[in-house]
């Protein structure tokens, strides 16, 4: 029997092995076995990946921010062992020292408003990053609000309730008696309130008295159980996460305090005065519940969400103020506590990593239900969620970038509207390992042979840390390759004839001369169909022999097509098609083409047919036919 299936898109990427039962469903059908090196329409056609074009060799790895200063400019922070470098259109423009080192270069979260930047570290005093000219930044402690020498920051009492202060003295230098013991040599510089009133630590006697400066005077000198000390300080810790939400600023947990939240004054950021309780005066509360929730990010949406170590919760009231806020646990699903890995907005639901590194959620509030649900992106491909370490979304391409713990770059093509979330998977010579999406350029960051670099996907490239250059006459010496120093590379030349080289002392020398050359490391892109599910007399039983007669392949400007259908991959000869010369670069060719096959499968884990080149020019599928016998 004849058969002929037809696959029209990929719009359900890369599956697990373990779908190769389930060919009853619409993924199977619209999935692949691999896909590599690729990305996937989000209208279906399957296409090799951009190159990744060399920006600057980077002071080694770390983290990369984007940092919108308004519509026309825009930036990448690259963020090293305690150094920054700020990178305009892929020119450095300016760089300067900063407190983090390589390892809380982990756990560093950021949020951005107006030319201002704020950055925090559990165990570093939080920064603030401000532009002030094109070429000119600078950092600087975050300075809370303060009015007649009282700062409004925010505060807490870490002691047991019933534990007492008594002051010697209603004003100047006072002797502060606790109850039990409270006071550690950290304290030494550290605001108390007692009774809402300010005091400076300048002297700790012992566990149990200490030496203050009255900053405003003290109600009376009673021994009381009203009292705190500021809950931001380096014996205390300082902010896990920090975001803004309705016109405030949101601090999400400390190290010593993971499951409290803080909201600043409307329209006053730093001002953490909870006053008496009205409308747009400072917010604080803790997630209380049967389960650590310890805060791991805190993300402005349709709500203020909260994304802790075990559940996903919803503040909501609008406005936010004192009396109307509500705290709502939604999911139980928690996020990664050794890394931070931020959650990201896409098209109105929240992207985040679960806390197994397992699952690409999808924080997503449900009309019907009035709550949040967490749905899993990864569910069919699992295999391609290695311990994620850093994502972002790139809008204007519907694609969601997720670097892997091996080294590996996830992509997810997402078309809500139309139910699409297709799953590749990108490799290079080398290890992804940060990543950050700039208007609309995405940045990486790479390691190869003990540098790390920085690099850009340009979609006029097909080779990876790969520059290009052109010269009015041809010439066979192409220089300024320093960052490939000693790398066996891949040249194209003239858009058409191919070269390897290796690189000696930044330069390669062609065999024939060329007037405009792209030179990098080359890489390999696949695509490989799930087996066929073919309905017979008998039904769709695993076990079905199968012959592919002949594959049509639909094609939009491609320029390279490597076929293996048994008998070895087959390069097809796209030259036919046009009158260039023999020697010219390939033209663009947008049509059907056709391969026969002869030979039985019998083995359902290997595909009818399988694309397999690194030659580094165009190739996309739009669909595929297969016409194929079936054995009775």
């Amino acid at each position: 029997m004849t058969v002929t299936l037809t696959k029209t898109n990929f719009t359900a990427g890369e599956l697990s092995l373990d779908m190769l039962g389930r060919g009853d469903l619409t993924a199977y059908a619209n999935g692949a076995m691999k896909l590599r090196n690729v990305f996937i329409s989000p209208v279906g056609g399957v296409s090799r990946r951009a190159g990744l074009r060399h920006v600057d060799k980077a002071r080694g790895p770390g983290r990369l921010i984007a940092f919108e200063f308004n519509t026309e400019q825009t930036y990448l922070l690259v963020l090293t062992d305690r150094h920054v470098d700020v990178y305009a259109n892929s020119i450095k423009v300016a760089d300067f020292n900063a407190p983090w080192n390589l390892e809380q270069l982990k756990q560093i979260s950021w949020t951005q408003t107006a030319d201002t930047l704020l950055v925090v570290h559990p165990e570093v005093p939080p920064r603030k990053i401000t532009r002030t000219s094109h070429s000119s930044w600078q950092m600087v402690d975050w300075v809370f609000y303060e009015k007649d020498g009282v700062i409004q920051q925010p505060y807490h009492k870490f002691a047991d309730d019933d534990v007492t202060l008594q002051p010697s003295a209603a004003s100047g230098t006072v002797t502060l008696t606790a109850s039990a013991p409270v006071f550690l040599a950290g304290h030494v510089g550290m605001r108390f309130r007692l009774q809402q009133k300010e005091v400076l630590i300048t002297v700790v006697d012992s566990p149990t008295t200490a030496t203050a400066e009255v900053k405003q005077g003290l109600v009376n000198t009673t021994a009381n159980q009203d009292w705190e000390e500021q809950a931001l300080s380096p014996l205390r810790g300082w902010p896990v996460s920090v975001c803004f939400h309705q016109d405030r600023m949101v601090i999400g947990g400390t190290r010593d305090l993971p499951n409290r939240l803080w909201m600043s004054k409307s329209s006053d950021l730093f001002n953490f005065d909870l006053g008496e309780g009205l409308d747009d005066e400072a917010i604080e509360f803790a997630l209380l519940s049967d389960q650590v929730n310890a805060i791991r990010a805190v993300f402005s949406g349709r709500h203020l969400q909260v994304f802790t170590s075990g559940a996903e919760w919803m503040v909501s009231g609008d406005p936010l103020t004192p009396a109307k806020i509500q705290l709502v646990r939604q999911t139980r699903i928690g996020s990664p506590v050794d890394r931070v890995v931020p959650p990201r907005d896409v098209d109105g639901a929240t992207l985040y990593v679960s806390r197994n590194g397992k699952d690409l959620r999808e924080f997503l509030f449900a009309d019907v239900e009035q709550a949040y649900q967490s749905t899993d992106l990864a569910m069919l491909a699992k295999h391609l969620m290695v311990a994620p370490v850093d994502l972002d979304y790139d809008s204007g391409r519907r694609l969601f970038h997720v670097v892997m713990g091996d080294g590996t770059l996830g992509t997810v093509t997402v078309y809500r509207a139309e139910k699409v979330t297709a799953w590749t998977l990108h490799n290079t010579l080398g290890a992804f390992k940060a990543l950050a999406v700039v208007e609309d350029d995405v940045y990486v960051l790479v390691e190869r042979n003990g540098h790390t670099h920085i690099e850009r996907f340009d979609e006029t490239l097909s080779l990876d840390a790969a520059l290009e250059g052109d010269s009015p006459t041809a010439k066979t010496v192409w220089s300024g390759l320093d960052h490939l120093e000693g790398v066996r590379v891949r040249i194209l030349a003239d858009g058409g004839a191919l070269e390897d080289a290796t690189v000696s002392n930044g330069a390669v020398t062609l065999w024939e001369e060329a007037s405009h050359v792209q030179i990098g490391l080359p890489y390999t892109h696949e695509i490989e169909p799930l087996p066929p599910v073919v309905q017979t007399a008998t039904g769709s039983a695993p076990g079905t022999i199968v012959r592919l007669v002949k594959a049509h392949f639909r094609l939009l400007d491609t320029k390279a097509l490597h076929i293996d259908t048994g008998r070895g991959l087959t390069p097809i000869p796209f030259r036919r098609f046009g009158r260039q010369a023999f020697d010219a670069a390939p033209p663009p060719f947008s049509g059907d083409v056709q391969i026969r096959a002869i030979g039985w499968k019998r083995d359902a884990f290997q595909p009818l047919w399988r694309v397999r080149q690194d030659v580094p020019l165009p190739c996309t599928i739009l669909a595929v036919a297969t016409e194929m016998k079936i054995a009775d």
